[in-house]
């Protein structure tokens, strides 16, 4: 599902290059001083845009592949409490996970799998921000010195 608003996005923000593109260009053969600057805005603009959903399309596929990989090792967290419909923890629930895998975590600085754990359990906690950061210290983490597979 996610991977489908991925591409819906793209899709989009290509049509939107191509739009603006044609105003750009317009603006900018107009000669005249505000029609040049908003030019240069049309073509600015979406390169930023551009470079931040390329970041996310990074994330994600770097996130997943770490997800994947610590999947089939069998190291990601289990369900120990309930969730809801919506795959969060309860918040009485969620504390005590959450500082239990900071703690594993910071206890094995240097393993992205104990970090990759946290961030997920961040994102069940509904910390989304701080899950993010736990999954991007574990993708480079992985790329400085993956740790070798737990038996």
């Amino acid at each position: 599902m996610a991977r489908a608003g991925v591409i819906v996005v793209a899709l989009c923000l290509i049509l939107y290059f191509v739009l603006t593109g044609q105003w750009a260009f317009l603006y900018l053969v107009s000669g005249e001083p505000v029609g040049i600057a908003m030019g240069v805005a049309l073509i600015v603009l979406p390169l930023i845009g551009a470079w931040a959903l390329i970041r996310e399309i990074q994330f994600g596929i770097q996130a997943d592949r770490l997800g994947t990989e610590l999947d089939a090792e069998g190291g990601m967290p289990p369900a120990e409490t309930e969730l809801s419909a919506r795959g969060k923890l309860a918040k009485s629930d969620a504390d005590p996970l959450v500082q239990r895998y900071t703690s594993e975590a910071e206890a094995a600085a240097d393993d992205w799998r104990a970090r990759y754990r946290l961030g997920v359990v961040q994102d069940a906690a509904g910390r989304r921000k701080d899950a993010r950061a736990s999954i991007r210290e574990a993708i480079r983490l992985a790329k400085v010195r993956p740790a070798s597979p737990r038996a």
